[in-house]
């Protein structure tokens, strides 16, 4: 089996909701299997924490195994989350050793407010991908559920809007996410 990893960094598990839909498309593809991955909490003194109710803590080892990558976080200020940029701090040695070179990436996020800065959020996230020489991966509009939205999912990648009436995912941004997954899988698999 080829493994996948699916990043995340996830405060109230709206984000942690996506990567698993994500993880489904992933192993809708024969051969293929999600690592689901979590970062560390950073407290108000800077250490790091992890809730026990999340997935393991990715490691560098996870990077070199893997043979693409899912990255999500929540919108913070229209920005990825500090722990999730943390982590892509500490990763020049990969850098220099092209550990991410030519794999295909792609972004999600969730966010509680309409134009809190999904899209935004997820160029971020983009941009330590493309230095690590990184092939993003989006999502075309040959998905249908990318047209008739009316709550998460863009081209540029999955997304979930929070509408505080309930933090479950809408049927399109389950069939969005799921759609990126099994996209992101199968283009690993072409570029092996």
């Amino acid at each position: 089996m080829k493994s996948l990893l699916v990043l995340y960094y996830s405060r109230h598990g709206n984000t942690r909701q996506l990567a698993r839909q994500i993880a489904r498309g992933i192993e809708q593809v024969d051969g293929c299997e999600a690592m689901l991955r979590t970062v560390a909490d950073i407290d108000s003194q800077g250490n790091s924490a992890q809730d026990s109710d999340s997935d393991p803590l990715v490691s560098q080892a996870d990077l070199q195994q893997c043979i693409g990558l899912a990255m999500g976080s929540p919108v913070r200020f229209g920005n990825m989350a500090a722990p999730l940029k943390h982590f892509w701090d500490t990763t020049s040695r990969e850098w220099l050793g092209g550990t991410l070179i030519g794999k295909p990436a792609c972004v999600f996020t969730s966010s509680s407010s309409m134009h809190g800065g999904q899209e935004t959020t997820l160029q971020s996230m983009m941009l330590p991908l493309l230095h690590h020489g990184m092939l993003i991966v989006g999502i075309p509009y040959s998905e249908p559920a990318l047209h008739t939205t009316q709550s998460g999912g863009t081209p540029y990648g999955p997304s979930h809007f929070n509408t505080g009436e309930s933090r479950q995912l809408s049927r399109e941004e389950c069939e969005l996410a799921q759609a990126c997954g099994k996209r992101l899988a199968e283009a690993a698999l072409k570029l092996m």
